[in-house]
C-alpha cells in the first residue's frame, strides 16, 4: 500500500475510534455470523484488488511480496499468478469482456493489462502526472475510470482510460478520491473520498463523459476505501478503520453494515456461485474475509450476460 495512504487510513483509525455512538451513522448490522476466513494470512499489508473472472477464481494483489498477484480457488487456496514488471506495485484490479486483467499500477503510474492465457503484463495506459493511480472501474463498453489520490495532501482527481489506452482528466481538486464504481446501468460513476468521507455520485455518458455531480452520502466517521455495486444499484463500500462493509440504496441511504472480523477492509468483489459472496481484503489480518449478500454483484452479472 502506498505509504501515504497508509499513514492517513492509520490516523483516521486512532481519531475515530474516539468518536461516541451519537456520532455515527445507526443502522442495522450484520454481525460476524455472516464474516468468515476465506484464505489463510499469505499477503501482504497492501491485499487489495480483488476481482473474478468467468470461471470464479479470485484475483488479489500483493501475495506474499508486494509486485505480485495471487490466484484464489473457490476453495480459498491462494498461488502465485503473476509477478507484476519490476517497478510496479497492483492495486485495483477490474476485467473487461474480453477477459483481460486491469491492474492499477501506483509505483509506475499506469494501467496495466495482463494477458490471462500468456499471464504477461503490458502497459495499456501510462500518465506521468499521476500520483497513482489507486482503483479502477469500468464501464460495461470497457471503458475504464482512475481514482487518483495524493495522499500527502489530501486531494485527489478522477481520470477516464479509453478503450485506445487514451488517459483523460476528468476532474482535478477534489478530495482524496479513492473508491470508484460504475452502476449496473452504466448511467452512473460513484467516487469517494476517503479523508473527507464523502461519496459523489455524477451522470454518465455511454461514452464515459461525467456531469451533474452531487452528494450521494456522507458518513460522521472513519474512512472508505474500496466500493462495488450489485445488481439492484446497491453500492458496498468498505469502510476502513470501522471493520465494516456499509450497503448504500441507489438513493443514496444506509441500509446496513456488514460486520467484519478485521478492522482495515481495503476492497471488495462479488463472486461464488450466485455471485452473492462478497470477498473482502483486509489490511491489518493480510487475508480474504467474506459473507454472502442479498443479491449478485453488477461485474459478476455481466459474466453471466456474456
Amino acid at each position: 500500500m502506498n505509504k501515504y495512504k497508509l499513514f492517513f487510513m492509520l490516523a483516521l483509525t486512532v481519531y475515530y475510534s474516539g468518536c461516541t455512538t451519537n456520532d455515527r451513522d445507526k443502522v442495522q448490522e450484520t454481525t460476524a455470523r455472516d464474516s468468515r476466513d476465506f484464505t489463510e494470512s499469505v499477503f501482504t499489508s497492501g491485499i487489495e484488488g480483488p476481482a473474478v473472472d468467468r470461471d470464479g477464481i479470485l484475483y488479489v494483489v500483493n501475495y506474499s511480496q508486494e509486485g505480485t498477484i495471487g490466484s484464489v480457488r473457490p476453495d480459498g487456496i491462494v498461488s502465485l499468478f503473476i509477478k507484476l514488471p519490476a517497478g510496479s506495485t497492483g492495486n485495483g484490479l477490474r476485467f473487461d469482456r474480453e477477459g483481460n486483467l486491469y491492474v492499477a499500477d501506483y509505483t509506475g503510474h499506469n494501467v496495466l493489462q495482463i494477458d490471462m492465457k500468456q499471464r504477461k503484463a503490458r502497459v495499456f495506459a501510462h500518465e506521468e502526472n499521476m500520483n497513482q493511480p489507486n482503483d479502477v472501474a469500468i464501464m460495461d463498453n470497457d471503458i475504464l475510470f482512475a481514482s487518483d489520490p495524493n495522499w500527502k495532501d489530501s486531494t485527489g482527481r478522477i481520470w477516464r482510460i479509453d478503450t485506445d489506452g487514451s488517459v483523460i482528466l476528468l476532474e482535478d481538486h477534489m478530495g482524496t478520491t479513492n473508491g470508484i464504481e460504475v452502476s449496473p446501468d452504466n448511467k452512473r460513476l460513484y467516487v469517494n473520498e476517503s479523508v473527507q468521507r464523502k461519496v459523489w455520485v455524477y451522470d454518465l455518458s455511454a461514452g464515459g463523459d461525467i456531469s451533474n455531480k452531487r452528494l450521494f452520502h456522507e458518513f460522521n466517521d472513519f474512512g472508505m476505501d474500496g466500493m462495488r455495486c450489485d445488481e439492484k444499484g446497491n453500492l458496498y463500500i468498505t469502510r476502513h478503520g470501522k471493520g465494516t462493509v456499509a450497503m448504500l440504496s441507489p438513493d443514496g441511504k444506509l441500509l446496513r453494515e456488514y460486520r467484519l472480523k478485521g478492522k482495515k477492509p481495503s476492497n471488495i468483489a462479488f463472486g461464488g456461485k450466485e455471485g452473492k459472496t462478497c470477498f473482502i481484503t483486509l489490511q491489518d489480518r493480510k487475508l480474504i474475509e467474506s459473507f454472502e449478500a442479498d443479491y449478485p454483484g453488477r461485474s459478476w452479472r455481466m459474466w453471466q450476460g456474456d
